[in-house]
């Protein structure tokens, strides 16, 4: 069968920077996927980005898809033939419809033994030529594009209009019009440096010939390394070292097609700002990559990406100059006029600044903020006056004029004013520090007040937006709710802080006054403070789950974890992510021990019998031992006895590895038990007898954790 390389590219005006690596692979993969489902080999398949023009290139395409087997089944026999043998309609409208003469029809068989008219044959497989548009077609339809847009008086729809359309397979230009674009072979190159349109001879010459006459580096991974070194070696010869933010990489390469690395300078006195205020300028702001000494410190210079190259780099570079200078001077302004009033005089307007409708001011917030702050750092071993300052502080900035001006800068700028005005280094660090963690794998607050402050911010929003019914469902998440719990968890885990999550959470829920709001006319009252706490429990303790079954950081699972582990763990409701964690290692220890099927299933059994058994007195966990008959059931006794000794002092103290590996020794007696003892004897004061042993048997096992959902 032959093969050629199949190109397609979309030419369109700039696409949205930031989705546009998105977008990429989302064609690229969409169009693997139906090339895989139609059955047609292939090779490897390349895609192109940049911000006028999506592509991909498939290389030794079949030309053909095989032939596809076709297996029908016709009519019952019975109802294929009249008595006197004579084919029926039924039988003569399958033949129609297979195309085959009656007597090559076949017979099958279903389960019962009926026979039924049967048709196996072969269909040519199609074109490729004549499947390339609908794949092409499909795959541009399912781009994750949230806000579709019409242009002219086209009715198609895209993230953006769309010039031009090339579909190549081989030489042979692909009979299609996609988005109310015929397909062709011209593409263009850079929009000022090649205004002419250019001829794509064949696919695999694509990105050398838009290279070369196109001033166009199609490839994003290959623009975004030239860039890379570009600005490094760039910045080399400035005498520092360029500050390349991934994701600032990632913006500018999806911004130009043919990069160009320029220097600019801006005056010294700006280098009195703080290092954060002229890196999000530069960055944030400006694009721009700025420049620092091997010790960190920075210089006046910044390098920008053009996207042409200009006969005169100096217009460039001093039209850059003097768009960065105004940004600076208001900065070097703002930061000037906030140091002007106290952090602490801020407050107050923080009363004028909603945090949420319905749970009040950001002052309010701050508020509770302060006093749960407060108690967590006496759990922990602060210091509960550092907390509560440092909480008091922690939004203060937010009504300053540089973070009203740069709103990334928000704890940054706070920490700067708090040192400024002689708070203590730990409160000026923990204002800052409060924000963290933001993602996963971002660091943690240093100290214990930071710590503090972070954990009372993260649950006050957790506990409220769940008091208001408004907690995260699919996709959507306007208060970060998820990043919250799992810092949380970070926190409590990570720097091993004694703290118990559901005193935690009624301790915060119980300063939410929302819950004494009159319910207005036809509106919806608000769940109890009770039924929020464990919401938000359960839901916390899922993001717990997730975390150990699939690492955020990309780091290996526990070694042997299942989510039925974890779920026989959360089932004794942990009180913390160090007691989950310590709970979940003593479940999969024990399930390496010889014992342990054996102690499963037995657990799985108990369970069912005292389901089953709802009616029968199986609350109760005293035992009579005059009533126990047998041995099997008196041995069982004395050995649950003797447990009930030492397992539940181990538990207390966390050590639940050893309290299973004495439980582990039950599995002699516990065997036997159910091999003599008839569970549910007629006898009523036998039956509940034996039914008490149960649930304190089990009951023991239940206090680490319910081994009755693990398989086996």
């Amino acid at each position: 069968m032959s093969r050629e390389n199949f190109l397609v590219e979309l030419l369109t005006e700039e696409l949205p920077p930031k989705a546009l690596q998105t977008l990429e692979e989302a064609f690229r993969e969409g169009l693997r996927t139906r090339i895989d489902a139609a059955g047609l080999k292939h090779g490897a398949i390349e895609s192109f980005a940049t911000p006028r023009r999506l592509a991909v290139l498939v290389r030794r395409l079949d030309a053909q898809a095989p032939e596809q087997k076709l297996q029908r089944r016709g009519p019952p026999v019975t109802a294929a033939f009249d008595a006197s043998g004579a084919p029926t309609r039924a039988a003569q409208a399958f033949v129609a419809s297979v195309g085959v003469e009656l007597s090559l029809l076949g017979r099958e068989q279903d389960a019962k033994g009926n026979a039924f008219l049967s048709y196996t044959g072969t269909k040519p497989g199609a074109s490729t030529l004549t499947l390339l548009p609908t794949f092409v077609s499909e795959s541009l339809e399912q781009l994750p594009i949230p806000k579709r847009m019409r242009w002219g008086t086209s009715e198609a729809q895209f993230v953006r209009p769309v010039h031009g359309l090339v579909m190549l397979f081989g030489r042979e230009v692909v009979n299609a019009r996609i988005l109310d674009t015929e397909a062709g072979n011209h593409t263009r190159g850079h929009r000022f440096l090649c205004t002419k349109p250019l001829r794509i001879s064949t696919p695999a010459s694509y990105a050398a010939m838009l290279e070369k006459r196109g001033k166009v580096i199609a490839g994003f991974a290959d623009r975004r390394e030239r860039i890379r070194a570009g600005v490094t070696q760039l910045a080399v010869e400035l005498g520092g070292i360029a500050l390349v933010e991934p994701a600032l990489l990632d913006e500018v390469t999806a911004l130009v097609e043919w990069p160009v690395p320029i220097a600019g300078r801006f005056e010294d006195r700006f280098l009195k700002l703080p290092r954060e205020v002229l890196i999000s300028t530069l960055q944030e702001h400006q694009r721009y990559f700025p420049v620092q000494t091997a010790s960190g410190e920075l210089l006046p210079w910044f390098i920008t990406v053009s996207n042409i190259q200009s006969k005169d780099p100096q217009v460039v570079r001093s039209g850059n100059e003097r768009v960065v200078r105004p940004r600076l001077s208001d900065a070097a302004f703002f930061f000037e006029q906030d140091r002007r009033t106290p952090l602490a005089a801020r407050a107050a307007a923080l009363d004028a600044v909603t945090f949420q409708a319905q749970l009040g001011s950001i002052g309010e917030k701050v508020r509770r903020m302060t006093a749960l702050s407060r108690e967590i750092a006496a759990r922990i071993g602060g210091d509960e006056t550092l907390a509560a300052r440092a909480a008091l502080l922690a939004k203060c900035d937010l009504v300053t004029n540089m973070v009203g001006e740069f709103p990334d800068l928000q704890g940054v700028m706070g920490t700067y004013y708090a040192l400024a005005d002689g708070e203590s280094g730990e409160v000026a660090q923990a204002i800052c520090g409060h924000y963290l963690p933001r993602g996963a794998g971002d660091s943690l607050p240093t100290s214990l007040t930071g710590l503090a402050v972070s954990i009372a911010d993260k649950l006050d929003t957790l506990t409220g937006i769940f008091a208001i019914g408004q907690k995260p469902s699919g996709t959507k998440d306007p208060f970060a709710l998820r990043r919250a719990a799992i810092g949380i968890q970070r926190m409590i885990f990570e720097r091993r802080l004694p703290l118990d999550l559901v005193d935690l959470i009624a301790d915060s829920l119980r300063a939410h006054t929302v819950f004494e709001a009159p319910v207005a006319a036809g509106g919806k009252a608000l769940a109890t403070r009770d039924v929020v706490a464990a919401q938000v429990y359960e839901y916390m303790m899922e993001r717990q789950r997730n975390a150990w079954l699939e690492p955020p950081d990309g780091g290996p699972p526990i070694p042997g974890i299942t989510p039925e582990a974890c779920d026989a763990v959360l089932a004794t409701r942990p009180r913390s992510p160090l007691d989950f964690d310590a709970r979940l290692r003593a479940v999969l220890d024990f399930l390496l021990l010889p014992e342990a099927a054996s102690l499963t299933s037995a657990n799985k059994r108990i369970a069912n019998i005292l389901k089953k058994s709802a009616g029968s007195d199986t609350g109760s966990t005293t035992v009579n031992s005059v009533l126990l008959a047998e041995g099997a059931e008196r041995n069982l006794y004395a050995a649950v006895v003797a447990a009930e000794r030492s397992v539940p002092g181990k538990v207390a103290v966390g050590d639940y590895a050893s309290a299973l590996n004495e439980l582990a020794r039950l599995r002699p007696v516990v065997d036997a038990f159910f091999d003599d003892v008839m569970v549910m004897d007629p006898d009523p004061a036998l039956r509940a007898n034996r039914l008490a042993l149960l649930v304190t048997l089990r009951g023991l096992f239940t206090g680490i954790a319910d081994l009755s959902r693990l398989p086996g």
